[in-house]
């Protein structure tokens, strides 16, 4: 067949999408008359695929002698290497090809040539399932058994990860050094005790193995065995002896290691461990039981051994404070069990605030309705009398429950007799508030529990494996610490699920749900901003009992409507303008169709103006601007249409002169700037405060695009020539900033080029970095032209207006954009929209709402 294909011009090297050729395919297979056939018609015998294999690399990890030897007879490279570094040697150790592994070394294959990790062909023999024969072929014939890797690992490393008992003794009896070490100090006894290898573990210290060597983090090879829960392996290294107790690097001793692993704690109790040595973190063996032991084993043996379950460790936190945090039941069973909960809190809780130097930042009941534990907590409530706890913010177990939404758990607490009213101390806020609030995936944004906020590392056990990574994770509780700048909530601005279940507990339980934060903010507020809706109908229908329902503005004057409006929860505003309340022009008058336009929720400002009317489309703010103007300043062309559609005021003026045309132009807001030029008809000779057109504002910030598309409409030249109260005009302006298509357009319609300023500069002088430069220049131009560059201009209609004298630099007048809170506030900013995602903090709210633009 190949010579049919042949015979009808079929390319020889024609290759795969990996690049491989008929003659790999060939080689691989063992068809070495097919293999010859293509050589003979010009096949590249030493070709490459993608991963630089060669025909000979296929052949030797088959196994295919037969084309291995004709390749090596046609001259092919015997030790060229692949993408990895790999020879063919390497391929052939790796598979376990000992005959092919004979030929190549016959051959003078070098035998200690490394690929990119440093890896030699001995190293692959160690680890292959099949390489026995190949170990000793390589050994016999010169290959170093200490040879290194990149990672300092030798080839008796690689027998104890892999478990290879028989090859290890072949490697020793060569001469491979025992108490070799890794980059990371671990020896090849270290390594066996980590896989659990117990008969290489015996080959091992039969041969004089360092049981008491340290390795990684100052650990022994019996706290990796203890950590990864081989007791047979610790048994074998408890019977060579040595001190049990001695710590690693971070005061761990081996029992530690065994309490995290979950078992071998038999094996060293009975050897005589201490169960109550304490690590680095203050931790006792049975800290890391209860935080990891899920069936209780562990941390029934060793209470039974007289472990304490009373001792704290440097946060202030005790074994009950652990199971709590991982919701062991069984753990916090039998320890109470053993001694009352109250009396070990006592002691190691909460209560012990006078103690300032241990002291744990929350209760064991926090850190299990944090983390919806409701087993848990059914055992704490049983035999803690303080439910209604606090932490150093005042936040209760309700409060963090209902805020985390595990209704199981609010549930445990109501019914055992929990307050519902409990205020927290920063923002006044009850549990229905947080019930309405919104379930942050950051840990670190939403919790604001404790600027010390109960962080629990049982261990910090590291090891090692091929490629040294990890291999025992770092046991903690998923709170982390909080600095004391994230300590006050952040109001989050995206829909997502409430807590309605948690809301509905609370309100059967008579909680109020007009009750107001520091800053004025019923449930109805956070619920309405966080797009809960489930929970806003729930509030909404519990507010029908009230005869009159008052009205609802925050300390800015702020209604749900506004922040609904704001954060684009349609369903919310659909829910909201059911109430005749809500229809009222209460509140800012920074409108509800200000901040839904600000933000571009077009659904939002449709349904208010469908259901309050047209007369909303032109009301104005404090600050006389329009929805048109918050449009226009964030180039949000649908809502500015759909104002426009129901007659919205195109020229009106806020309180410094300026029209949506103005605020547009300022911001380089293109697309607002040709829909007020083109359709809305904009007019374009008015002028703001300081006397400045749209066609000022667009050059002074730079905004070459919507300084053309102005100038396009422009017929009039005295709108060409007019100036502002620095008796600048256009050009002067765009050709201060370089505007070279608008200086080159201005030109054309006419403008002068003898105009002067109030400095007395014409345009080409107003280009002069400063002052000086531009008397300089103006001194070159008087001697250069007949006409001195200081001759006033002509007077113009524009320029004949009163001037101001100001600086040119104050010219032009720019504010910043409205907000719902202070300018510095990101969850409301509009120089600065962005989302968060949790409370709001209260800094952010304590200025006035929408000061500026």
């Amino acid at each position: 067949m190949v010579r049919l294909l042949l015979s009808r011009g079929a390319n020889i090297n024609a290759f795969d999408k990996k690049d491989r050729r008929a003659i790999h395919w060939a080689a691989y297979m063992g068809h070495i008359e097919v293999v010859k056939l293509l050589a003979s018609h010009g096949a590249e015998v030493a070709c490459k695929d993608k991963k630089s294999y060669t025909p000979l690399h296929a052949a030797a990890s088959s196994g295919m002698i037969s084309v291995v030897k004709y390749l090596l007879d046609l001259g092919v490279d015997i030790n060229e290497p692949n993408a990895y570094g790999n020879t063919p040697l390497h391929v052939a150790c790796y598979n376990g090809q000992d005959v092919v592994v004979n030929e190549l070394i016959d051959c003078g294959a070098n035998v200690n040539q490394v690929n990119e990790k440093g890896f030699a062909p001995l190293h692959f023999t160690a680890a292959s399932r099949h390489g026995a024969l190949c170990l000793e072929l390589l050994v016999c014939n010169g290959a170093d058994v200490n040879i290194k890797s990149k990672d300092g690992k030798t080839p008796l490393h690689m027998t104890a990860i892999h478990g290879r008992f028989s090859r290890s003794q072949a490697i020793i009896e060569k001469g491979a050094e025992i108490d070799c070490e890794d980059k990371n100090g671990n020896t090849p006894l270290h390594i066996a005790a980590r896989y659990g290898h117990e008969l290489l573990i015996n080959t091992l210290i039969s041969n004089r193995a360092d049981t008491a060597k340290r390795g990684i983090h100052g650990m022994f090879p019996l706290h990796l065995a203890a950590l990864s829960g081989f007791s047979d392996c610790c048994r074998k290294l408890l019977s060579s002896g040595f001190d049990i107790d001695t710590p690693d690097d971070f005061g761990r001793t081996c029992l530690h290691a065994a309490a995290a692993g979950g078992s071998c704690l038999f094996a060293l109790v009975g050897s005589g461990a201490s169960v109550n040595d304490l690590d680095e973190r203050g931790c006792t063996p049975l800290h890391y039981a209860a935080a990891s032991d899920t069936d209780g084993k562990c941390l029934e043996y060793l209470l039974r051994n007289d472990a304490n379950p009373g001792i704290r460790d440097n946060q202030g936190y005790n074994a009950v404070h652990y199971a709590s945090a991982y919701g062991h039941r069984l753990c916090l069973e039998l320890i109470a069990s053993e001694t009352p909960l109250d009396v070990l809190m006592e002691t190691s809780g909460t209560d012990i605030l006078n103690d300032a130097d241990v002291r744990a930042p929350v209760s064991p009941l926090h850190l299990a309705a944090y983390h919806g534990h409701h087993q848990a907590m059914e055992v704490l409530v049983q035999s803690l009398l303080d439910l209604d706890v606090r932490n150093s913010q005042g936040r209760t177990p309700l409060d963090l429950a209902a805020f985390k939404g595990h209704v199981e758990c609010v549930d445990v607490l109501i019914n055992q007799g929990a307050s519902i009213l409990v205020k927290d101390y920063t923002l006044k806020r009850t549990p229905i508030h947080a019930a309405g609030m919104l379930d942050l995936p950051m840990v670190t944004q939403s919790v604001y529990l404790n600027e010390n906020l109960f962080i629990l590392f049982p261990f910090l056990f590291q090891s090692f494996s091929e490629t040294l990574f990890f291999f025992f994770y770092i046991l903690y509780v998923v709170i982390q610490d909080v600095s004391q700048s994230l300590v006050k909530p952040v109001f989050c601005s995206q829909a997502v699920t409430g807590h309605e279940e948690c809301v509905e507990a609370l309100l059967q339980h008579s909680a109020s749900f007009l009750v107001r934060d520091c800053k004025g903010r019923t449930p109805i507020h956070l619920a309405a901003a966080c797009g809960h809706i489930g929970v806003l109908g729930g509030l909404l229908h519990a507010a029908q009992s009230v005869e009159t329902l008052p009205v609802l503005t925050d300390n800015q004057g702020y209604t749900p409507l506004h922040w609904a409006c704001y954060n684009g929860h349609d369903t919310c505003v659909e829910v909201l303008l059911e109430q005749e309340v809500f229809h009222k022009a209460d509140g800012n008058s920074f409108s509800p169709l200000h901040c839904a336009v600000i933000h571009d929720n077009e659904g939002a400002a449709e349904m208010l103006i469908d259901t309050l009317g047209p007369a909303i489309v032109n009301s104005k703010d404090s600050k006389n601007r329009t929805p048109l103007h918050a449009a226009a300043f964030t180039d949000h062309v649908e809502c500015l249409q759909l104002l426009l559609s129901h007659n919205a005021q195109v020229n009106s003026v806020d309180a410094v002169g300026k029209t949506p045309l103005m605020m547009a132009a300022e911001n380089g807001q293109t697309n607002a700037v040709e829909v007020l030029v083109s359709s809305a008809k904009a007019d374009l000779t008015l002028q703001d405060a300081a006397k400045n057109t749209a066609l000022h504002l667009a050059c002074s910030k730079g905004h070459e695009t919507s300084a053309l598309l102005i100038l396009e409409k422009i017929t009039d030249r005295n709108l060409i020539n007019a100036t502002n109260a620095a008796l600048q005009t256009p050009l002067h302006v765009a050709a201060r900033n370089g505007l070279t298509v608008v200086v080159q357009e201005l030109l054309a319609k006419g403008a002068s080029v003898l105009a002067v300023d109030e400095n007395g500069y014409t345009p080409a002088l107003a280009c002069a970095p400063n002052k000086d430069v531009a008397d300089c220049l103006a001194l070159i131009l008087a001697t250069m032209m007949p006409v001195s560059p200081c001759t006033p201009a002509p007077t113009l209609p524009f320029s004949a207006i009163n001037h101001y004298t100001t600086s040119p630099s104050k010219s032009v007048t720019f504010d910043s954009l409205p907000v719902l809170r202070g300018e510095h506030s990101s969850y409301c900013s509009f120089n600065n929209i962005s989302h968060h995602d949790g409370f709001y903090k209260d800094e952010e709210l304590n200025d006035s709402d929408s000061e500026t633009y």
